[in-house]
């Protein structure tokens, strides 16, 4: 197995603590340092991972990315042997999954696509989400160790249905982190308390993950990230490019787009997603905390 990765490494760990034989690559030493204390094996490159692993675990942060580690020079597929399998646990396109795949297989590689949804705190202790798409039979054979490292692992549909998953989760969380922010600024902007309003909703049909989990980091102005604009700019530009491939309207996407590419330009990429309140603050000229 291999982690080549700039996201967590958490996973990685809780597959040694399940006992399984764990090789890592990363062109960063220091990302996969606590992994290499805990009893991994360091690859010197990607095409090593491929000679000693016969299934691979990817995570990095995009689509050139997965091509890169899987296909490029000394990638995975220089010396894997036929018969192996990846599992590549990115967020990317699913048009560049389906066509990593379709490479891959012409080497007698199998790839499938598992990207993961509950970010930092879940992926230290386990409990994150996987949505993965490929063969039925291959999910079926590697459940138990994606359930290692998750709390669910639900099979989507063919390769590439777990990142249309993935992406499907990052638009909804977007559009929610915006109403949240617009609804904050509405009720600032009339003369009600936006913390009262939030008490008094959450318990309703506008109750959410997203709403418990945001509104009180809006309400102190809080924007330590645990997703990143720039990662969620990056989900984004992947589903809009997925949608006009398959000739599917995704218009609130595209807004919301906006406001972070606008927020991206006044220097807030760095900050939690939450500071989408920003924008809402900027055009309103209001601030939730006075």
């Amino acid at each position: 197995m291999v982690e080549n990765t700039d996201c967590y490494h958490e996973p990685f760990q809780n597959l040694l603590k399940a006992g399984y034989e764990v090789v890592v690559y990363n062109k960063g030493q220091e990302a996969i340092d606590e992994v290499v204390a805990a009893g991994a094996v360091v690859a010197q490159n990607n095409a090593q991972v491929g000679e000693l692993c016969d299934v691979i675990i990817t995570m990095v942060p995009n689509s050139p990315q997965v091509r890169e580690v899987c296909l490029g020079e000394e990638g995975i597929s220089d010396k894997a042997k036929p018969g192996t399998v990846i599992i590549d646990m990115s967020s990317i396109d699913p048009v560049e999954s389906k066509s990593i795949g379709a490479a891959l297989a012409e080497k007698g590689i199998e790839l499938m696509d598992a990207p993961v949804s509950g970010g930092e705190p879940k992926a230290i202790d386990g409990t994150l989400s996987v949505m993965v798409g490929g063969k039925k039979e291959t999910f079926d054979q590697y459940y138990d160790l994606l359930m290692t490292m998750a709390g669910s692992v639900t099979y989507v549909g063919e390769l590439g249905s777990g990142n249309t998953a993935k992406l499907a989760n990052q638009i909804i969380v977007a559009l929610n982190i915006a109403a949240v922010s617009e609804a904050l600024t509405l009720a600032k902007k009339a003369g009600t308390d936006p913390e009262l309003v939030f008490q008094a909703i959450r318990g309703g049909l506008a109750g959410s993950t997203v709403l418990d989990a945001k509104a009180p980091m809006m309400l102190n102005h809080d924007f330590k990230p645990g997703f990143r604009i720039e990662l969620h700019i990056k989900d984004l530009t992947n589903a809009l490019n997925a949608s006009h491939a398959v000739n599917a309207s995704i218009p609130l996407t595209a807004q919301v787009m906006e406001m972070m590419q606008s927020l991206k330009a006044d220097g807030n990429e760095k900050d939690d997603h939450s500071a989408l309140l920003k924008y809402y603050e900027k055009v309103s000229d209001i601030s939730l905390v006075d």
